[in-house]
């Protein structure tokens, strides 16, 4: 099966080498330096359903940013972002989380690390498509239904990303337990997690921003020091 994925990045020389080595690893890209001319080809394929397998999206881009283009994408498209941040802090990689990233990586980056976190978010993309067990979780007015995706608390949308949707799965799944960040990591982003790393982090936290707006008095997802989190057990609340 041959993927398709659009790199949106003006760094030409950058393209040039991530092209070459990705498309000899049988993934074909289509290149875009300009943020406006990404949202209007992204547009133009979702209305055809065309949607691109996933994305490599710089966050400094010219015409438009890639905060802005991931926020207008997530509009009307779910196709996974790997966004690439050349910051060395890392208030660009949670902005990108928190508006819908699937994953980040900073700039410069090797291409085989690239390539293995393309290679994760393929997979659990995959994994999803052919999930054919219809299976739900259920606790503390939260509807999980991990056989078609859908999310919801006391009845209303949780809109989660996919990378929210497998983190809180994973998590509801185990609980009354502790789920550690290693853990939580490979289920919910199929990569081993590295220190430093905060995506599961920011992940969590912006899944308790979603809960808080239909269940403000339940906290839910306690973070246990040193160890992960734990999805409380609706007979311990």
């Amino acid at each position: 099966m041959t993927y398709r994925v659009l790199l949106v990045d003006d760094d030409t020389e950058l393209c040039e080498l991530l092209t070459q080595y990705l498309q000899n690893e049988g993934i074909e890209i289509t290149l875009i330096h300009d943020g406006l001319q990404a949202v209007e080809h992204l547009q133009a394929q979702s209305a055809a359903q065309q949607d691109y397998d996933a994305i490599v999206l710089d966050f400094m881009l010219p015409g438009m940013q890639g905060l802005d283009i991931l926020q207008r994408l997530r509009g009307f498209s779910g196709t996974p972002v790997l966004m690439l941040t050349a910051r060395g802090d890392d208030i660009d990689r949670i902005v990108g989380l928190e508006a819908g990233a699937d994953d980040y990586l900073p700039k410069p980056c090797n291409p085989r690390e690239l390539l293995a976190r393309l290679r994760a978010i393929l997979r659990r993309t995959e994994n999803q498509a052919v999930t054919t067990q219809k299976s739900s979780h259920d606790c503390h007015g939260i509807h999980l239904d991990t056989g078609n995706r859908t999310s919801n608390a006391n009845g209303k949308a949780l809109d989660l990303t996919s990378a929210e949707f497998n983190t809180l799965a994973a998590l509801m799944s185990q609980q009354g337990k502790i789920v550690s960040k290693e853990d939580l990591t490979s289920k919910a982003l199929n990569r081993q997690y590295t220190r430093y790393d905060r995506s599961i982090d920011v992940h969590i936290s912006s899944i308790r921003k979603k809960l808080a707006e239909h269940i403000p008095d339940a906290e839910v997802i306690k973070t246990v020091r040193g160890s992960g989190y734990i999805f409380v057990n609706e007979l311990d609340a």
